[in-house]
């Protein structure tokens, strides 16, 4: 079966062809660095780099990049807050970026450009559409002819028409239509420039990601993604300006992922709301953050509460104690059992019913639930009483692949400390001595530091609770 996308441009699943056999260049946009990222944020990095990791697990050479946004209006509102140069501000939190999203397992993309370092080709860019009468100069600023593109509103579905109800021109602005959107913007005294054609000034936001995505990723992408929010006005501009310049389809595959709301209403600032992934990942395993995100469709809309992630933090701690099991048991399995072949035959199954529903516009909420049943199956195979090291092998490699592809980790804790090794020492002295009241007491002193000891007919298991 094809792997099948959802396409936001057309409104419907489409086989995905990618324009190169074999080979995938994808972008999405990336965030704004004048800050910690948020829980929205999170979304699309896990989602998406998701995406990448089933499109490379199917065989395909992707090659993935993801922008930062290095100056605009919120960056120099920091700046100029916290009494420090926007080029401070931005590489700041984007190693804080890195750190979190590194922690909630993304991988690195092949290219994270950044606008400040593509101001080049972003205003060859612009002098290139002036050139094709798609943007004009007024004043310092300059602007895109939204209605010279005919196709404006397409991937959002809207008319020119419907757009014109509500567009205004605001104070300040020098734009001949209401419709018409800034790709560069005159330097206002004090603030970070760059010289250009048309004077000092820096690039509008929705000209940034048109440039770097021609410019690392060619005139045609195979698939754009990104949230929801950016669909209309963002991913729409982009469009307009990229294909203008062009005369190419500037994406054949266009994907956006649905939105978050704190304890069911809409995250804002204006709510205090507002939950930065750095403050979560204090607290919470960032493994179960990611968990906790793909098992909703990217495409529907996902609820966050401090409660929901705790049912979810023991729902990751059930498949991460099956395949702990299963690695505890191996040493002590046999070669041969009668019935191997049967249960080899199950384990494909399901990795045959886990390509399926990834194949299905990426389902991961369905793969999960797959997860799921490997773990019941080795939960139930570990009951028979001979267990064969093939079949346990299976049942790991099979938990490795299928969680290696959601970007999911169900090793076990890195070694205790010493002072906790000491205990768990203490306590198997004090066992083999016939002390049970001591031994007890050191378990109930594990279990207040959140360790779980666990008595096996293969030894001491421990795990963190």
């Amino acid at each position: 079966m094809a792997i099948q996308i959802y396409n936001t441009l057309t409104r419907s699943k489409e086989e995905f062809i990618p324009l190169e056999e074999g080979k995938v260049k994808m972008y999405v946009c990336g965030p704004t660095v004048y800050n910690y990222i948020h829980i929205g944020n999170a979304r699309p990095a896990i989602v998406f780099d998701t995406v990448r990791r089933y499109l490379e697990f199917r065989g395909y050479d992707v090659r993935y990049v993801s922008n930062f946004t290095d100056v605009d209006d919120k960056l120099i509102k920091a700046a100029n807050e916290l009494g420090q140069e926007v080029p401070m501000i931005a590489e700041r939190f984007i190693h804080a970026y890195f750190e979190d999203v590194h922690a909630l397992g993304c991988k690195t993309a092949d290219v994270h450009p950044r606008v400040t370092e593509t101001m080049d080709i972003i205003i060859s860019f612009i002098s290139a559409l002036i050139e094709k009468g798609y943007a004009y100069e007024s004043g310092g600023d300059v602007y895109y002819r939204t209605r010279e593109f005919s196709e404006y509103g397409k991937l959002s579905h809207q008319s020119i028409d419907e757009l014109r109800v509500g567009a205004r021109i605001q104070v300040g602005e020098k734009k001949h239509d209401a419709l018409d959107f800034v790709l560069w913007k005159a330097a206002k005294e004090g603030e970070i420039s760059w010289e250009s054609p048309w004077g000092r000034g820096r690039p509008g936001w929705h000209i940034e990601c048109s440039a770097m995505a021609r410019e690392y990723l060619g005139d045609t992408i195979d698939i754009h993604a990104g949230g929801q929010d950016l669909a209309f006005p963002h991913h729409e501009n982009e469009i307009a300006q990229s294909e203008a310049l062009t005369g190419e389809t500037f994406a054949r595959y266009w994907m956006h992922n649905g939105y978050i709301n704190i304890d069911n209403e809409k995250m804002s600032k204006s709510l205090g709301n507002f939950v930065l992934v750095h403050d979560i990942i204090k607290k919470h395993d960032p493994q179960v953050l990611r968990f906790f995100m793909l098992s909703v469709h990217y495409r529907n809309p996902i609820n966050y509460s401090e409660e929901l992630l705790e049912k979810m933090k023991a729902s990751f701690e059930r498949l991460k104690t099956s395949y702990q099991n299963l690695k505890h048991r191996l040493g002590a399995s046999a070669d041969l059992t009668d019935d191997n072949q049967e249960w080899l035959e199950k384990i494909q199954s399901l990795h045959e019913q886990f390509i399926a529903e990834m194949d299905d516009d990426f389902n991961t909420a369905n793969a999960i639930s797959i997860l799921f049943e490997l773990s019941k199956l080795a939960n139930l195979y570990l009951m028979e009483k001979n267990t064969a090291e093939e079949v346990i092998k299976s049942f790991m490699d099979e938990f490795e692949t299928l969680s290696g592809v959601l970007g999911l980790n169900l090793e076990a804790e890195e070694l205790l400390d010493e002072e906790i090794e000491a205990l768990i020492e203490k306590r198997n002295q004090a066992r083999k001595e016939r002390n049970f009241k001591l031994a007890d007491e050191i378990r109930d002193q594990l279990k207040e530091m959140n360790i779980i000891i666990e008595d096996t007919p293969q030894g001491v298991r421990w795990k963190r609770g």
